[in-house]
């Protein structure tokens, strides 16, 4: 028997975390008839307007006058020679092509647990935590959102307020391999978006598993792998940050990166890196690889095997080391497309052998967290290891995230029976 402690806190959606964003209303016929509509407001009538403006949405966002010049400079290639002159007429016509995007307003799910790279100023057993988040608005647009906390000694899990704030990247740096994006450092991790960049990401970027990786060198870096979609295909990317300030976003190649849910091992094995995989929508698969960009090595590692699990089976984050083997938290889907998640136990010098794997579901969704944007589905993309009990941020019907506290005896104990 699996001792479980559903934790009760709950991280819900937050429909007032509005980003601000680019708005282009139409083609460039009705951008250049809303140009001419402006160029001929009065300057009283634009320092109203702006008036408006401002008093409605300056308290909603940082930094809102240097937005709208920004949009400005943006649309300028629409304008007639000398079309607005003023600066206040430059303001609300870039105030005309920004719009707010609710980031959360739809779901808040799959949350990813690492430990926070700041761990000062705290009593004695307790951590500081991060966990990434999807966060879904309007249209079904996924990006990712993130919120901190902290775990102390009896596993008494405590959540930072979470900010009505939030912002994009202060930059942003393209190249043929991916992109890389910065926030200002006074902005709060809490309030930070890593809102869809590229073409390929147009329509979201999903289920980010991140892992605290430890190189040969004794540094850690923070990957995450995760699925950018434009609507038509999906491509499977990794993130990199070191201090989640600065965020290196790159195309994973290779014919065995494809398909959702690839988990990055926490460190290389046997001198190469090691990646938990999908590639047929149907079974665990196992690749190696020694370079973090290109996968072509793949091999199966498990098919499902138990009726919960009978439609599909996937990872729910990176393996974690465990003195018993790697522990890797499994999702399966079975009839009714009910989502649980489970967990498999593979060696630990040789993780292509699963030596362990739970005959029934760790965890499945209650009567009160059946109900939702996706109903009967529980999710994780990763969890921790605190004072011998596994951490497991998990979310309820694609809807929004709890946490539950699991003995982490009792699962090693049912995975090496």
């Amino acid at each position: 028997m699996i001792n479980i402690k559903r934790t009760g806190i709950v991280i819900e959606p937050n429909s007032k975390r509005v980003l601000l964003r680019t708005f282009t209303p139409g083609d460039e016929v009705r951008a250049q008839s809303l140009i001419a509509r402006i160029s001929t407001l009065t300057e009283t009538e634009v320092t109203d307007h702006l008036q408006n403006i401002n008093q409605e949405f300056s308290h909603r966002h940082s930094h809102l006058k240097d937005f709208f010049l920004s949009r400005f400079e943006a649309v300028q290639k629409f304008l007639p020679t000398a079309a607005i002159t003023s600066a206040g007429k430059q303001q609300l016509l870039g105030a005309c092509f920004s719009m707010e995007y609710s980031v959360e307003s739809a779901a808040l799910f799959n949350p990813s647990m690492v430990w926070h790279p700041d761990q000062s100023h705290l009593a004695d057993g307790t951590r500081r935590f991060i966990v990434s988040l999807r966060a879904t608005g309007e249209g079904h647009i996924s990006s990712i959102v993130f919120t901190t906390g902290t775990i102390d000694s009896n596993c008494k899990i405590k959540l930072d307020k979470r900010s009505s704030f939030v912002s994009g990247a202060a930059s942003l740096t393209m190249s043929e391999t991916g992109y890389e994006l910065s926030f200002d450092d006074d902005v709060p991790l809490g309030e930070r978006v890593i809102f869809p960049k590229t073409e390929d990401e147009s329509n979201g970027i999903e289920d980010a598993r991140f892992v605290e990786f430890k190189d040969e060198n004794g540094s850690t870096t923070y990957f995450a792998t995760y699925t950018a979609y434009d609507g038509h295909e999906i491509y499977p990317k990794l993130l990199k940050t070191q201090d989640f300030i600065h965020f290196q976003s790159i195309k994973l190649r290779g014919q065995d990166a494809q398909n959702k849910g690839m988990a990055l091992f926490p460190r290389k094995i046997a001198d190469q890196y090691a990646m938990i995989g999908r590639q047929d929508g149907e079974n665990l698969y196992i690749m190696f690889s020694d370079s973090l960009s290109k996968w072509k090595k793949k091999q199966l590692l498990l098919k499902p095997t138990h009726v919960w699990e009978s439609v599909q089976l996937g990872n729910c984050g990176s393996p974690i080391e465990t003195k018993a083997g790697w522990l890797l938290l499994t999702h399966g889907v079975g009839a009714m497309r009910v989502y649980s998640i489970g967990a498999i136990l593979l060696d630990l010098n040789d993780p292509c052998k699963v030596i362990g794997h739970l005959q029934q579901p760790l965890l499945s969704a209650n009567q009160k967290e059946r109900e939702g944007y996706v109903p009967n589905v529980v999710y994780s993309c990763g969890g921790q290891i605190h004072q011998n009990k596994l951490i497991l941020p998990y979310a309820m019907s694609d809807t929004a995230c709890s946490f539950a506290i699991v003995d982490l005896n009792d699962l090693l104990s049912q995975l090496t029976l």
